[in-house]
């Protein structure tokens, strides 16, 4: 189990580097992800998980609790620990480069799942089915009006997530679907200008 989960890390590890370049223009052709496992405890930004310049997981700081992968490695994950308090995240590699902005969607949403069923800790599960194209389309606009109407470009993704993400979920009302949550982020990713507009959902600019 312990070299399974090595070599799970090496992978990760060596996919980042890889993709490292390309991530100062485009997000995804590997994307990691944290995801988090109880929401108000757990970082939602990659960057700050990496030792500074290469995004490894750094041994000393984090404890590898267990992972996996999907579709013959396009989505993986691993479960970790922080040492200095022992507080839980998952972080998520998804390549999608090429896939078109909805398929991207549901390769996330595969590998979330994935993650999910073998968190070693309770997960926070949006509510609703899986977002269709034009729900996702939808909810892409609202976040991209909110970030227009009260930031400047470039603001950080972090300080945007609040205000976008409550912005979204109330145009939505009762008919919530699984995704919102993605879409708020793909919107805050663009603006700060850490991903292409070319990653949304056609015609949200």
């Amino acid at each position: 189990m312990t070299a399974d989960l090595t070599a799970l890390e090496t992978d990760l590890v060596a996919a980042l580097t890889r993709k490292e370049n390309h991530r100062r223009r485009r997000r995804r052709p590997a994307v990691v992800i944290p995801v988090a496992l109880i929401a108000a405890a757990l970082s939602t930004v990659a960057l700050a998980c990496g030792t500074a310049g290469d995004l490894h997981l750094d041994p000393t700081q984090w404890s590898i609790l267990g992972g996996g992968s999907i579709d013959g490695g396009h989505g993986a994950y691993v479960h970790a620990e922080r040492t200095s308090d022992g507080s839980p995240s998952t972080f998520m590699v998804e390549h999608d480069d090429g896939l078109a902005p909805y398929q991207a969607f549901l390769l996330h949403e595969k590998t979330l799942a994935a993650a999910n069923q073998t968190s070693p800790t309770p997960v926070r599960i949006e509510p609703g089915a899986l977002c269709t194209p034009s729900e996702l389309a939808n909810a892409e606009s609202i976040a991209m009006a909110t970030l227009r109407a009260q930031y400047e470009p470039g603001t950080d993704a972090q300080t945007t997530q609040a205000t976008v993400e409550s912005a979204v979920r109330s145009a939505f009302g009762g008919s919530e679907c699984r995704g919102l949550d993605y879409a708020a982020e793909q919107a805050r990713l663009v603006y700060a200008g850490k991903m292409p507009a070319a990653k949304l959902m056609p015609g949200i600019s």
